[in-house]
């Protein structure tokens, strides 16, 4: 392939610098020792990092996957080697404060450089990912000895950590859990039950894992606010540091999954022997409000993940679309007459377009995203940091669960265009689709997303952070409105703003009045209409820069902004329409799911 094959730079640039702002992070105090040109390194040094050490080994990480041996899990050795090379150059605590060592870089621009990683290898990149939410859970929640004993040696590089939420019984039902953890003298804590789906529970990848766990204590009332979280080290950590014995902490399983095998999956088991110690961490009974903190990181992680997954999908088809040469034109009629390559055929084109529009709109909602987790810490003004927090809050299930079903279906299409071919295992498209397929699954599946944005986030202060959205969106329907190109989409985008109005106000109607089954009955179209919704945004915010910066471009920038405007056209035109069916499906409060019961089927 002539171009990187995980990484558009020219598209990445064009959102962090033409759309996002983010020359403007380093005005403020806690980037003030950044500028664009310190962004640009780290996000060249990714990619060149990502290529070399992450990238070669994808292919062999899900052909070898982490074997169960005598209870350890053996790993192909090109993992450490590629998460040693990521520490070495500073990205495990690229976003941490300078003071304990890390870059203190935004947000935004360390989900840039994670961007990269993603793509290469996600399966590589997750070890990383899950010991950087370690560390940040234990900045927000830890206590002193825990941040020094922790997080400390995981933003060195040389711990890694887990969550341990699911139990075998229980799967996303975590008011089902019945891990205890019963305290001791001496302010520990024992814990005895089992936790499955545990991604990075057992490696030697580094010195010691540390375990997230939510479990239950002796006095705790019933349901989810009965969980408090503690942190369960792999081996018992020293007061200087050093390691001590072995926690009882077993490897009972590893899982074998469609995709996603170079992440070693566990079945892990507390206390069998009785002495599983732990720590509480936070409040008694307030776990899962702890865990949420390293959850909604997670989720935006899963987002991303599954947006990178589809964007190397679309590189790769779009590559093979201009390289293979096939078939002729349905007007010409001459057999002798030469093949066109594939992106000359209409249907091959739109299925460009599908990927093109679902990658690039949803990149740039995460980036969005990662944005607003930056003002919301660090923004000069309170009001700004309020309204950052605020969406960030309705986003985050909207950035987790719309790219992990449509960026999937981008790589579904990126098989269908290489045929025959990307259903083979010669081609990397097969396995970009098994490794999507977990993410619309895990870090809260993508029906519990669809309640919690329509039940929980939409209705959330009355309503106030949906209607600050709609602002937001109403701020680029008046950028957009003088581009006569964009005129129709404006148009649109009014009346569709309107029917979310009234959509969700005749929920939330339900909600009110305790018909909380029926409300939330479709709520997965509720996701298809304010994700769309969403998406459109980000796609005519793109349209409208590209439409102004126009007049002067030249060459390939000309074609790229080209390229903005008939991506808006195409979603607008050929996606959007969609939720007009959902919004009068969910006003119609239809019931036949409710109606159909286990008898019927």
């Amino acid at each position: 392939m002539s171009k990187s094959p995980i990484m558009d730079r020219r598209n990445l640039d064009f959102l962090l610098y033409e759309v996002l702002g983010a020359e403007q992070l380093p005005t403020w105090d806690a980037f003030a020792d950044h500028s664009r040109d310190t962004f640009n390194a780290v996000v060249d040094l990714a990619h060149d990092l990502a290529l070399e050490q992450f990238l070669p080994h994808n292919r062999k990480s899900d052909l070898q996957e982490p074997e169960f041996d005598n209870g350890r899990v053996r790993i192909i050795p090109e993992v450490k080697q590629a998460l040693d090379a990521y520490i070495e150059a500073g990205f495990m605590s690229a976003a941490a404060p300078a003071d304990l060592g890390g870059m203190q870089l935004p947000f935004l621009i360390d989900t840039a450089a994670s961007s990269a990683f993603g793509a290469a290898n996600v399966a590589t990149f997750a070890y990383a990912v899950l010991a950087r939410g370690v560390a940040n859970l234990l900045t927000a929640h830890g206590n002193e000895d825990q941040q020094r004993r922790y997080r400390d040696p995981i933003l060195a590089g040389r711990f890694y950590g887990t969550m341990c939420l699911s139990e075998p019984q229980a799967g996303s039902s975590l008011a089902e859990i019945r891990t205890r953890a019963v305290p001791q003298e001496g302010g520990h804590y024992l814990l005895e039950g089992a936790k499955m789906w545990i991604s990075g529970g057992e490696h030697e990848l580094g010195e010691n894992i540390i375990h997230m766990v939510l479990a239950r204590m002796p006095d705790a009332p019933a349901g989810v606010r009965g969980i408090s979280l503690f942190a369960v080290p792999k081996c018992h950590v020293n007061d200087d540091g050093s390691l001590g014995e072995r926690n009882d902490v077993v490897l009972a399983g590893v899982n074998h999954k469609m995709g996603y095998r170079g992440t070693v999956n566990t079945f892990l088991k507390f206390g069998e022997s009785g002495q599983c110690k732990g720590w509480l961490v936070g409040e008694p009974h307030k776990g899962l409000a702890c865990m949420f903190h390293m959850m909604n990181e997670a989720r935006i992680g899963v987002g991303l993940g599954a947006i990178m997954l589809g964007n190397a999908g679309y590189l790769h088809s779009l590559e093979y679309a201009k390289e293979r040469r096939q078939g002729r034109l349905p007007d010409q009629k001459d057999p002798a007459s030469d093949p066109v390559a594939l992106i000359e055929h209409a249907d091959v084109r739109r299925m460009l377009l599908q990927q093109k529009c679902y990658v690039e709109s949803s990149f740039a909602l995460a980036l969005y995203g990662a944005r607003l987790v930056d003002e919301k810490a660090h923004a000069p003004e309170q009001a700004a940091r309020e309204e950052a927090g605020l969406l960030l809050e309705l986003l985050t299930p909207i950035i987790k669960a719309w790219p992990s079903d449509w960026c999937l279906k981008a790589n579904e299409l990126a098989i269908q265009i290489l045929g025959g071919y990307g259903y083979t295992r010669e081609y990397p498209v097969e396995q970009h689709y098994r490794d999507n397929r977990l993410n619309p699954i895990h870090e809260g599946t993508n029906g519990i997303q669809a309640m919690d944005l329509l039940g929980r986030k939409a209705m959330m202060q009355q309503g106030a952070a949906l209607k600050l959205l709609m602002q937001r969106m109403q701020s680029t329907l008046t950028a957009a409105a003088p581009h006569a190109a964009l005129a129709d989409h404006v148009s649109a985008m009014q009346r569709y703003l309107q029917l979310a109005g009234e959509t969700t106000g005749v929920l939330g109607q339900q909600l009110a009045a305790g018909n909380v089954r029926l409300a939330l009955a479709n709520a997965t179209h509720y996701m298809t209409l304010i994700g769309h919704l969403s998406m459109a945004w980000m796609l005519l915010e793109q349209a409208a820069v590209a439409a102004k910066a126009l007049p002067g471009a030249s060459g390939s920038d000309r074609d790229f902004y080209d390229g903005k405007l008939i991506a808006c056209d195409f979603f607008f035109r050929h996606e959007l329409p969609v939720i007009e069916h959902s919004a009068a499906l969910l006003k119609s409060l239809d019931d036949t799911t409710l109606r159909a019961t286990a008898a019927h089927f």
